[in-house]
């Protein structure tokens, strides 16, 4: 069912990963020979070197740190066309789909997702949808009930054509047109079936733009009419029922609005993800959930087969703890302008999780072992204390998972190892048990956000979580099917890339200073030690922005003060911090081409990367410092999620480069108000007939390097509208720069 790579894919990974170390170590070695020149030469040259020495250590650290995962890649290979052959019967799955706000995540995307996942090739009686609207939207539940009943006509379509894609905007989007060389039968339905999915969306745009559209809904669904954002009781809706038991039918789907009340912590997505674990629990109890976002559609409709090669095979010497699909994108903007897909990062980084512990929990498309989800540890002859004892210690259990009667038997099943061979038809028979379980005070005094479920405490609960699950001594595995698992939309302006930045750093610098930190997995837990610097390499992106700043200013410094942090061109010195850029760079540049990238790519992700780390990682860093010593609290800022298949704006353009006059853009802004100032101080004095080729071209280069970095808001200082640096940011970066022209200029380090 699943098993590693073939010969010739392991000789290919092979030599590739063989290619890398050398590389690898020969930048290491030439970090690790400027590190000592500058300690030799650091008396005589000042404070400068000393900074630079200070930096560019660090740089050595994180370095080291990459090394460690890129040495050991694994890959798997999974065949579900040999699944039934091995196993008796398929097992339930719950999914689960997670939506917060109508406005920024339009319902016409969760639809999507949600007719992808009810249109897999899996038994339908054997799957039931979970959505979880934290906003409450009357909206969105309409729009699942006219879902629903397009989804009897879209999931028999494509079942019985082999639809690829099963996400009917893209599909339809894709095949403007029935092929040519088709049946008359085909032509027809594919006609009717793209008319009804149409209807199906004028009918949701109009709810959306004319609240008179859902006043039946509100009055067949009155709890709907009581809707505070933010204060108000749980929702709980069976949408469609799959009463008869039906392979080929349309699966349960649920809609989920749990209870929140304003002084109760709702733990944002952790919060409803815990929720959606405990109703399926009492409604389903699949042993295994897969979790997506509402902007992420099913790809390959074999998904759940081929994570079933993985989960029910026999590839580790132990069960893997759960399945990672690491989210690609579909429609992006060509050669990648934002540096939002990561797919280098991927294809790189993640088989080297692969061959230590595991791949990381990325948030969405992956499948958890519901037992492992409710905290049991791998089984082993030394340690079995991790078995439910139902019978004699009720109230134990109860302080561990809550009080509900149906969900503790539910949980004891389900760590007992029973496993219901479908999902229950009556579903609807557990409507109190349900609402029981969503009530927003049910988590309190129990081990929920801590030993149960997600855990709490970072705006990165999918990695905390991961982090927990090694920690207790599991194995993970990485998937990526052929075609891609899921595709996902990707922020297409530039200030919504640069708050999602924001976020992810924000919220994996709080996951390294948390009680589940891998450092203290590794000291007190079963983390291993590689496992433990391949999370420390990405926790520790908010903090690398510190001394990415500071080595990004000492050009402009020293061109301002007339002083260098680069050897002089006549010494033979030099050569060192040459070929370390330049291998650098060639190293980048052929990982992006080996992934099938192009030059202007990897020069897109470089650039967006220095742009990146000096705004929404500096302010990540300063948001979790600021919590450290409980002046503030980190808020989870919501992306807003893009409804159009197209990436052109009203201009023309590829991509949206738009400021607003967020913080993110001060600091970015100031950098190159400040490069472009040393410069034209530099052309002056060349001007006047002084000499700096000699003394200064690296870090002349150097500072022209940054400025044609940061080319994007040098054209922001040119634009209009949102397309322009707002006035409010010019002063603030302005403010900000004379204050270091001042400190250049006036003193001498």
């Amino acid at each position: 069912m699943a098993q590693l790579s073939s010969a010739l894919l392991q000789e290919r990974i092979s030599r590739k990963n063989s290619l890398r170390r050398v590389c690898d170590l020969a930048i290491f070695f030439l970090l690790l020979s400027l590190l000592l020149y500058r300690y030799v030469h650091l008396g005589s040259n000042g404070y400068t070197w000393l900074l630079a020495f200070r930096c560019e250590l660090w740089f050595a650290f994180i370095w080291l740190l990459n090394m460690n995962i890129n040495w050991s890649p694994v890959v798997y290979k999974t065949h579900p066309e040999r699944l039934l052959g091995r196993v008796s019967e398929l097992p339930p799955v719950d999914m689960f789909v997670t939506t917060a706000d109508a406005a920024l995540e339009p319902p016409i995307i969760t639809i999507d997702t949600v007719l992808s996942l009810l249109a897999v090739d899996y038994p339908a009686n054997k799957l039931a949808c979970y959505v979880s609207d934290d906003g409450g939207s009357p909206v969105t539940f309409y729009s699942l009930l006219q879902a629903a009943e397009f989804a009897k006509r879209w999931i028999p379509f494509c079942k019985k054509y082999k639809v690829e894609v099963r996400a009917p905007s893209v599909y339809f989007s894709r095949h403007s047109q029935p092929p040519r060389r088709c049946s008359t039968d085909f032509s027809g339905e594919w006609r009717e079936t793209k008319e009804q999915y149409y209807e199906l969306r004028q009918k949701i745009e109009e709810a959306g733009r004319n609240s008179a559209a859902l006043l039946h809904l509100t009055r067949e669904h009155p709890e709907f009419s009581r809707i505070e954002r933010g204060n108000h009781p749980s929702i709980i809706k069976v949408v469609s029922e799959n009463t008869e038991n039906l392979l080929d039918g349309v699966p349960h789907l649920i809609y989920i609005s749990r209870e929140k009340r304003p002084k109760i912590s709702h733990h944002h997505k952790a919060g409803a993800m815990n929720v959606l674990t405990r109703v399926s629990g009492v409604m389903t109890n699949a042993p295994f959930m897969l979790n997506v976002d509402c902007d992420m559609f099913v790809n390959n409709p074999q998904i759940i087969l081929h994570a079933m090669c993985l989960l029910l095979g026999t590839h580790t010497e132990t069960e893997s703890g759960f399945v990672q699909c690491f989210q690609r994108f579909h429609g992006a903007p060509k050669d990648d302008p934002l540096g939002n897909l990561f797919i280098v990062l991927q294809e790189a980084l993640v088989p080297g999780f692969a061959g230590i512990q595991g791949p990381f929990y990325g948030g969405t498309g992956c499948f958890h072992r519901r037992k492992i989800i409710y905290g049991q540890h791998p089984q082993n002859p030394e340690n079995n204390t991790t078995k439910l004892d139902y019978v004699n210690d009720k109230q134990g259990v109860a302080r561990k998972f809550g009080q509900s009667a149906s969900f503790m038997a539910s949980t004891n099943r389900t760590i007992s190892g029973i496993i219901e061979k479908t999902n229950r038809p009556d579903i609807s028979s557990c409507f109190e048990a349900a609402i029981e379980v969503a009530d927003c005070c049910y988590e309190l005094g129990t081990k929920w956000g801590d030993e149960v479920g997600l855990v709490y405490g970072a705006a990165s609960e999918d990695v905390l979580t991961g982090i927990k699950i090694h920690s207790m001594g599991w194995r993970t595995v990485v998937l990526e099917p052929n075609p891609t698992a899921f595709l996902g939309c990707a922020p297409t302006s530039f200030a919504t890339s640069m708050l999602q930045q924001k976020r992810w750093a924000t919220g994996l610098l709080e996951t390294f200073f948390h009680k589940h930190s891998p450092v203290l997995g590794t000291l007190t837990k079963k983390l291993k030690v590689r496992q433990c610097m391949a999370y420390i390499a990405f926790l520790l992106w908010a903090a690398r922005s510190i001394p990415e700043l500071c080595y990004s200013l000492l050009p402009a410094y020293c061109l301002l003060s007339g002083t260098s942090f680069l050897p002089n061109v006549t010494e033979p010195a030099v050569i060192i911090p040459i070929t370390l850029f330049l291998l650098y760079q060639l190293y980048t540049l052929v990982e992006f081409i080996a992934c099938g990238q192009s030059v202007r790519a990897w020069w897109n992700n470089e650039r967006m990367r220095r742009i990146t780390s000096a705004t929404s990682w500096l302010y990540g860093l300063l948001s979790v410092l600021l919590k450290l010593v409980g002046l503030s609290e980190t808020l989870f800022e919501l992306t807003r999620k893009e409804k159009n298949d197209s990436y052109e704006d009203s201009n023309g353009n590829a991509v949206q480069w738009t400021f607003d006059s967020s913080p993110l853009f001060v600091s970015g802004t100031a950098l190159v108000l400040v490069h472009i100032g040393a410069l034209l101080v530099t052309l002056s004095r060349v001007m006047v007939g002084e000499d700096i080729l000699g003394t200064q071209l690296g870090e002349l280069f150097c500072s022209v390097w940054v400025v044609v970095s940061f080319l994007p808001f040098v054209k922001g200082f040119f634009r209009g509208g949102n397309y322009g640096i707002p006035w409010s940011v010019l002063f603030k970066a302005a403010a900000l720069a004379l204050l270091f022209f001042n400190f250049s200029i006036g003193l001498k380090l």
